[in-house]
C-alpha cells in the first residue's frame, strides 16, 4: 500500500507555524502560570487558549521550562484561528487524585492545532495501585485527547504515567502523530499509548511506546490509518480492537502497519473482537515489515474476547474479518504457537494472506493454529500455513 497523501504537506505547515516571525506569542507564565509545580496553572492556559482561539493570525502558546501543575483543561472550538501551536518546553503535571474519569488535557472541535515537544505527566501511580488491589476505582482520565478535530499535529511529545490512555484521537480527521515517546510501567492498567477511534486519515510515524496495555489500539470507525516505525515494548502490542462490543458498530478499514519492532510484548499484531452479535467489520489491513523479539503471540486474531465471561460467554462474534495481509514478519516467539487465527464459526475470517513469514520458538520453527480461517500463503512461510 502506498504512503497516504497528506504527510509532507502537514509537515511543511508544521514547520511554517514554528518558524514564522509574525506569530503572536502568549507565554503562560506572563498570564499567571507557575513553573514551580505547586499551584494550579490551568486558568493561565485557558486564558492563553481563549486569546489564541479568537486571534485572526497564527499564534503560539508557549509553556517555558519548569513544572506546571494543571488540574484539567479543555480547549474548546471552533475557533476563528486555524493556526495555533502549543510549544511545550517544560512539563505539565496532572493531579495524583482520581475521583472521576474526566479527560485531563482536551481539545474539542479544533482545526489547525499543533502540539510540539515537552512532557506531560499523568501521575497515574495511585490509580494503578487501586486497580491492582481490585478496589472500586474509576477507569481514569485520558491524558491528551483530540475530539471532533481536524488538521492536527502532535510532534516531539513525551507522555509518561497516564492514568488511562496516553493519547486519544476520537472522531477526528487529518491527524499526524510523529516522534513521540510514551512510557508507563508494565504493571500499569489500561495505559494504552495511542488510541484511535471513529477517525480517518491518521498517521502515526516514529514512536517509542512502552506501557501496561496496548502500544496502539484501534477502535471502531477507524479508516485510512497509517502506522510506521513504531517500537513497542513492554505492552500488549498493536491491536485492532476490541471490536463488536455493540450490535451496531462502525467497521475498521484501510489500515497499514509497517516497519515495527516488538520487544518482549504480550502480543505483536493483533485483531480482537468480543464474542457476540455485531455488524462490525475489519477489512483492508496490511501488517508488514515487523520484527518480533521474544513476543508471546506474534500474529494473533481472536474472536472470543470476553473478560470475566460476562454477557458474551459461549457466543459467536459477528464481526466480519476479511482482506488481512501479513508480509515480512520475522523474529522469535516466546510461546510454541506463533501464529493464531481463532475466528468465529458464524463469521469466519477470509482473505487472510501470509507472505515471507519466519517465526521461531527456541531456535526451532514455531507452530500455527487455525480455526475458521481461510486464505493463502506465498513465499517462505514458517511456521507452515494452516489456512
Amino acid at each position: 500500500m502506498a504512503r497516504p497523501n497528506g504527510v509532507l504537506p502537514l509537515l511543511l505547515v508544521f514547520a511554517f507555524c514554528l518558524s514564522s516571525s509574525a506569530d503572536t506569542v502568549y507565554d503562560v507564565v506572563s498570564l499567571g502560570a507557575s513553573p514551580l509545580g505547586q499551584t494550579d496553572s490551568a486558568e493561565a492556559v485557558r486564558k492563553a487558549w481563549t486569546a489564541a482561539c479568537d486571534s485572526s493570525t497564527p499564534t503560539i502558546i508557549r509553556v517555558p521550562t519548569g513544572r506546571f501543575f494543571i488540574s484539567s483543561v479543555e480547549m474548546q472550538g471552533p475557533c476563528k484561528n486555524v493556526s495555533v501551536t502549543f510549544q511545550i518546553e517544560g512539563t505539565l503535571v496532572a493531579p495524583t487524585t482520581y475521583a472521576d474519569n474526566d479527560d485531563w488535557i482536551k481539545f474539542d472541535h479544533v482545526d489547525g492545532v499543533s502540539l510540539m515537544g515537552g512532557t506531560i505527566d499523568g501521575q497515574g501511580e495511585a490509580l494503578w495501585d487501586c486497580k491492582s488491589k481490585g478496589l472500586s476505582c474509576p477507569l481514569g482520565s485520558r491524558s491528551l485527547v483530540f475530539l471532533n478535530s481536524r488538521n492536527v499535529i502532535i510532534s516531539g511529545l513525551t507522555s509518561v504515567n497516564s492514568k488511562f490512555f496516553h493519547i486519544a484521537i476520537d472522531a477526528s480527521e487529518s491527524v499526524l502523530v510523529q516522534n513521540v515517546k510514551i512510557s508507563a510501567p508494565v504493571y500499569s492498567h489500561n495505559t494504552d499509548g495511542i488510541h484511535v477511534q471513529g477517525s480517518r486519515d491518521v498517521k502515526i510515524i516514529k514512536a517509542q511506546i512502552g506501557t501496561g496495555d496496548d502500544c496502539i489500539s484501534i477502535g471502531p470507525g477507524t479508516s485510512n490509518l497509517w502506522v510506521e516505525q513504531v517500537s513497542c515494548g513492554p505492552g500488549h502490542g498493536i491491536s485492532i480492537g476490541s471490536l463488536g462490543n455493540d450490535l451496531q458498530e462502525e467497521g475498521v478499514q484501510n489500515v497499514t502497519v509497517t516497519m515495527t519492532v516488538f520487544n518482549g510484548t504480550q502480543n505483536g499484531l493483533r485483531i480482537k473482537t468480543w464474542g457476540g452479535a455485531s455488524d462490525g467489520f475489519v477489512k483492508g489491513v496490511v501488517f508488514e515489515h515487523a520484527t518480533m523479539l521474544n513476543v508471546e503471540n506474534p500474529i494473533i486474531i481472536t474472536q472470543s474476547y470476553c473478560p470475566n465471561r460476562r454477557r458474551c460467554s459461549d457466543q459467536n462474534s459477528g464481526v466480519k474479518i476479511t482482506e488481512v495481509t501479513y508480509n515480512d514478519i520475522k523474529g522469535s516467539s516466546a510461546t510454541p504457537v506463533a501464529v493464531q487465527f481463532r475466528c468465529s464459526p458464524s463469521s469466519p475470517c477470509s482473505g487472510i494472506g501470509l507472505e515471507n513469514i519466519k517465526l521461531t520458538y527456541e531456535n526451532f520453527p514455531a507452530n500455527a493454529y487455525c480455526q475458521n480461517a481461510y486464505g493463502s500463503a506465498s513465499g517462505f512461510v514458517i511456521p507452515p500455513s494452516c489456512l
